[in-house]
């Protein structure tokens, strides 16, 4: 057997924010995906996603015995998949902030949910939401907390707007442009982020006032008009206030990003070559970054691999 793929996602805008309910921007990037398999000769690290897969069966088990109003599962084809060695084959990096816990989790609601909402449906507010919620209970498997927003747009596959906590819409951007000079591109730190104790550091912090106060009247807002000027096409807008947001980062989030990466960070700010922010959870991985001229920022970061995600 072999699954549809799912793909993997990158969160433009909105990392951290949308906890405390900043607007958030996430786009699927299909260079990378994944699928359920079974095959006759499984690798080590087939045998290893198997074993995982056991572990988030029990735990699915569970979900759906305290919240049956909330999902259920064909929980015996699922036990009786896993347990002839299914095993999710993905391209998807781990750690790296775009999204590879968020493609399995779309991929198992995609086959075991029962009642299950499509994307053929009239996607309502009610019903994202219902999705986002799920999503969020199955996820919180492997990260603790999870917004449930990686799964939602790789199960989708669509662009997806986040106002608030409450209020997300699928949502079309800007058409990209191969001749287009600006870009936006991933990083690769060579280092594996993970996700829990990162959000651990954001929690804690979130007990300073100083810290809440920079939150809201800085991060939250610039995030909000990036979000707002990416999709309404307004690049000049959209630079200068990627150049704030990602000086806030590297003033406010230090422990999010690498050391080695904290110089090359205020390079970009201080050149205009380029303005790096953090890729999911931060901590290693993938780091996006931003640029109004593609070729200047190669040259200015040529000691390192830069993947266009989208060009402008």
């Amino acid at each position: 057997m072999k699954g549809p793929l799912f793909y993997s996602k990158i969160l433009l805008f909105g990392e951290y924010g949308i906890i405390k309910d900043s607007k958030g921007l996430s786009i699927p990037y299909n260079f990378y995906n994944g699928a359920l398999k079974v095959t006759e000769n499984p690798s080590a690290e087939a045998i290893k996603s198997n074993e995982s897969l056991k572990r988030f069966v029990v735990y699915l088990e569970n979900l759906q015995n305290e919240q049956p109003e909330l999902i259920t599962f064909n929980l015996s084809l699922l036990n009786a998949d896993v347990t002839r060695g299914m095993y999710f084959d993905s391209s998807i990096p781990q750690g790296y902030g775009v999204g590879s816990s968020g493609a399995l989790v779309a991929a198992i609601y995609d086959k075991y949910a029962n009642d299950k909402i499509t994307v053929l449906e009239n996607l309502t507010r009610e019903k994202l939401l219902q999705l986002k919620n799920i999503f969020a209970q199955m996820e919180s498997f492997f990260h603790g907390k999870s917004s449930g927003l990686d799964p939602l747009n790789s199960y989708l596959s669509i662009p997806i707007l986040i106002n608030s906590k409450d209020n997300i819409e699928a949502t079309g951007i800007p058409s990209q442009s191969a001749e287009g000079k600006g870009a936006v591109f991933l990083l690769d730190s060579g280092i594996v982020g993970e996700t829990a104790p990162m959000v651990n550091i954001f929690m804690e912090n979130l007990k300073d006032q100083g810290f809440r106060t920079m939150l809201k009247n800085q991060f939250v807002k610039y995030t909000d008009l990036c979000v707002e000027n990416f999709l309404g096409g307004d690049k000049k807008s959209l630079f200068s206030n990627t150049k704030k947001l990602s000086a806030i980062v590297l003033n406010n989030f230090k422990p999010m990003i690498p050391e080695q990466f904290h110089g090359i960070w205020q390079k970009g700010i201080d050149t205009n070559d380029y303005y790096l922010k953090l890729c999911g959870s931060g901590g290693g991985g993938y780091i996006l970054g931003f640029t109004e001229d593609l070729e200047k920022a190669k040259e200015s970061l040529k000691d390192y691999t830069l993947e266009v995600v989208y060009q402008f």
